[in-house]
């Protein structure tokens, strides 16, 4: 099925002053539609035009960089863009989620200063994530747009730490950009929904 650039769950201004329009503007307009763009006159040469985008990036990683990096960023920006509301963030969790993160993360204050520091420790462009990996949950940072569906894992939470994704607004201190997304922007029930599935 043809990659399709999803229009954004809110308005432009919606995620200030955490998240400015322009950069919405230039990250879902440009940069997201850039990799839907690319992504579908890759899959269509190498034959993989009629898969899901999930079954494109574990079909293409290792074997196919451009393909994989333009499906592997359109199934990140997809969610991404789930992964953030107005009013959001913080550590008012769904009870299941909670309940997770306390067991399988060591409560809430460590989940967030150990992804933080996964997201200000990823060299480069790339992700930070929670997934669940062997039905528990588990943080971890991939370079570029490499996620864990490609390591046996179900992402359930992600952050973009490609500079186009918070230099218009924090310059270079990704981490203050990392702790505005934990405490202001999580869409948690989003991730709630992803974390039932992966169950």
């Amino acid at each position: 099925m043809a990659f399709e650039l999803p229009a954004l769950p809110y308005d432009y201004e919606a995620l200030q002053p955490y998240m400015s329009k322009e950069t919405l503007e230039y990250h879902h307009d440009k940069h997201h539609k850039a990799y839907v763009d690319n992504g579908n006159k890759l899959a269509a040469e190498a034959g993989l035009g009629d898969l899901s985008v999930e079954e494109v990036v574990k079909q293409s990683f290792g074997k196919n960089a451009g393909l994989f990096n333009n499906a592997a960023q359109h199934y990140n920006h997809i969610h991404f863009w789930k992964w953030m509301k107005k009013g959001g963030g913080g550590n008012k969790l769904p009870g299941a989620l909670q309940k997770a993160v306390d067991s399988d993360l060591g409560g809430y204050d460590k989940f967030k200063a150990d992804f933080i520091a996964a997201g200000t420790t990823q060299f480069g462009s790339g992700w930070a994530w929670v997934s669940v990996k062997d039905g528990k949950l588990a943080i971890s940072k991939t370079p570029n747009g490499e996620n864990p569906l490609v390591h046996g894992a179900s992402p359930i939470l992600g952050v973009d730490v490609w500079e186009h994704s918070y230099y218009i607004d924090y310059r270079n201190a990704r981490p203050k950009y990392l702790e505005a997304f934990v405490d202001s922007l999580i869409n948690w029930d989003h991730v709630l929904e992803l974390y039932e599935k992966a169950k």
